[in-house]
């Protein structure tokens, strides 16, 4: 029987959706060259985001009178994949033909020269005229196919044995229902949670710091949490253990954000605490998806908190539109953030400014 080579190529494909919230004050604001970045999303372990130039961009030589949207790298680095497409969605959610109204005039790829990243090119009084601006918002999708490693693996004739996935997450997740071995204990919420040190020592800079170093004596005996819910300190366990996020009940009551969207804010709080860099950026995607005028204020607070640069830049492109600023300050979170983050409202009232008052921006932002 002769010897088989098999070379393969994976590839992964995720859709995006950004929505630019204050477009006629973005166009006032931002010159040329100047941008707003959409939250940073993650594919094949890269984080990407789409960057949106209302008065066009450097690249684009020319096209100054031209809406620029550019795709990019959230970290700047070459990577081996680049977007299918970026297009403006229209009231049905569905992106809307290049050919439509000519709206999108040419794509150009400077593959070369910016690093693989897709430029497009909308025209802004075709847009203006075609009603995808709405409430003065818009959204943009982009299509991103972001190729694997190509890797290649020799056989003989037909495959017999076919080795599955990693199910190393599966192990560690019966350790933790099971609690085998367990030598650590919490008090959270008047509820007792049983762990291994060195799971969370390895998984956390911080629990490595309590729970081997010198403050190690110090926990032979139950550790209590004081400022933490039971069902928080439960699903943080679950993801320290696991690297996802447990699976929560969306059910909540009229009015009330979803439970999974309440749940992504008190994780990111402890994510923070504890220094879990991956389970805060997934917290913060997820805050990011769910801005409204019932939450922005109270996610606004969190990000100048917890320094969530991509949530906080989320939450103020949405307060430049009048009507969600309005409806933000009657909101309960709103309370709370003047009075806990009056620096974040100082630079949403310094950003909501004319550009040419460049001196009243400063002054407000140093009093």
């Amino acid at each position: 029987m002769a010897d088989q080579h098999k070379v393969s190529a994976e590839s992964e494909e995720r859709s995006f959706v950004f929505k630019v919230h204050g477009y006629s004050r973005l166009k006032e604001l931002l010159k040329n060259g100047q941008c707003v970045a959409s939250p940073p999303f993650s594919v094949g372990g890269d984080n990407w985001v789409l960057r949106y130039y209302p008065n066009g961009c450097d690249l684009a030589k020319g096209n100054a009178s031209r809406i620029s949207l550019v795709h990019d790298s959230a970290k700047g680095k070459v990577v081996n994949g680049k977007p299918k497409s970026i297009s403006v969605l229209g009231k049905d959610g569905l992106p809307v033909p290049p050919c439509v109204g000519g709206m999108i005039e040419t794509e150009l790829d400077f593959e070369t020269i910016y690093r693989g990243n897709l430029v497009v090119l909308l025209n802004r009084e075709k847009l203006e005229r075609s009603g995808y601006v709405i409430d003065d918002c818009f959204r943009i999708k982009c299509d991103l196919t972001l190729k694997k490693d190509i890797h290649s693996e020799e056989t003989i004739g037909n495959q017999f044995v076919v080795v599955p996935p990693t199910d190393l997450h599966l192990h560690y997740r019966d350790l933790l229902d099971s609690m085998d071995g367990a030598d650590v204990t919490f008090h959270v919420g008047g509820e007792k949670f049983l762990a291994h040190r060195i799971v969370l020592a390895a998984r956390s800079s911080v629990f490595k710091a309590e729970l081997l170093g010198t403050m190690k004596e110090k926990t032979d005996s139950p550790i209590e949490i004081g400022d933490m819910e039971a069902d928080v300190f439960k699903s943080l366990l679950h993801f320290i253990y696991t690297d996802s996020l447990p699976v929560l009940e969306l059910a909540s009551k009229h009015g009330e954000a979803p439970r999974d969207v309440v749940m992504a804010g008190h994780l990111l709080v402890a994510a923070d605490r504890y220094n879990i860099g991956r389970l805060k950026l997934m917290c913060e995607h997820k805050l990011c998806s769910h801005i409204d005028a019932n939450m922005v204020a109270t996610s606004l607070a969190l990000a100048e908190q917890h320094n969530c640069t991509g949530l906080k830049e989320a939450c103020l492109q949405f307060l430049t539109s009048p009507s969600n600023l309005e409806a933000m300050k009657a909101s309960e979170g709103y309370k709370h953030l003047k009075i806990s983050c009056p620096s974040a409202l100082k630079e949403l009232i310094a950003r909501l400014l004319p550009v040419e008052m460049k001196a009243a921006k400063e002054i407000i932002m140093e009093i």
